[in-house]
């Protein structure tokens, strides 16, 4: 029987007081499995970033709960969410977030580093991810010497780095072209996600849709409508 992964029911978080309160999620509740890659999408300003926010312990909600692996997130205090979050969620911006000054093989270490790893170690073990996305060979480059898709093949070897069971991915494909798009979303599929790992993706672009397992559809903070299998909202 499929693992649970994360779980959240009735989240509430809003900003400001008054006349310049706004809700951004609203009675949000939601479900996802280990072996799932479950979009969330929506137009702008739908609450899919604080939801995201919110699962990953960044931004505490007003109201609501959230389970990952079974942990109740936001009853732990500071030092033990940081550590639960650099152990269990793995990150990938849509900016991809690399350093400048560092090279493709330190950018991808960060994680390990953070927990402490020796250096050397951290970066032999960084290089074996590196070689999962196919860049090995360029460990040794900065990033401004790699393409938009290799950046982003990057980020990801950086969040599979610490081996997260769940991986994050805010808009993964909005600063790379069509193709690259779909081909690193293909790559995820097929080399990342895997049985003990779930994968949320926020995302605009339907052209990646085909890779989901489940599309969920946020409109005004809340979820609305059915769950679509990804290949059925794909050829809608």
């Amino acid at each position: 029987m499929p693992k649970i992964a994360i779980q959240a029911t009735g989240l509430v978080k809003w900003f400001g007081e008054g006349e310049a309160k706004t809700t951004a999620l609203n009675d949000v509740s939601l479900e996802a499995q280990f072996g799932e890659m479950v979009y969330v999408v929506g137009p702008s300003g739908s609450g899919k970033t604080t939801l995201l926010s919110v699962l990953t312990g960044i931004l505490k909600p007003n109201a609501g709960k959230v389970l990952l692996e079974g942990t109740d997130i936001w009853g732990l205090d500071s030092d033990q969410l940081a550590d639960f979050r650099l152990g269990k969620i793995g990150f990938v911006f849509q900016d991809y977030h690399l350093f400048p000054r560092l090279t493709t093989a330190e950018n991808a270490a960060i994680p390990l580093i953070l927990r402490r790893r020796p250096w050397n170690e951290a970066l032999q073990e960084a290089e074996k991810y590196l070689d999962v996305v196919g860049l090995k060979s360029r460990a040794n480059l900065p990033p401004v010497k790699l393409s938009g898709g290799e950046q982003q093949r990057v980020a990801i070897a950086r969040a599979m780095s610490s081996q997260p069971d769940i991986l994050i991915m805010d808009e993964p494909t909005a600063s790379l072209d069509g193709d690259t798009g779909v081909a690193i979303l293909s790559f995820v599929q097929k080399n990342v996600l895997n049985q003990d790992r779930c994968i949320i993706v926020v995302t605009h672009d339907d052209r990646i849709y085909p890779f989901a397992t489940r599309i969920l559809n946020m409109e005004d903070g809340r979820l609305k409508g059915s769950e679509l299998k990804g290949s059925e909202k794909g050829t809608s």
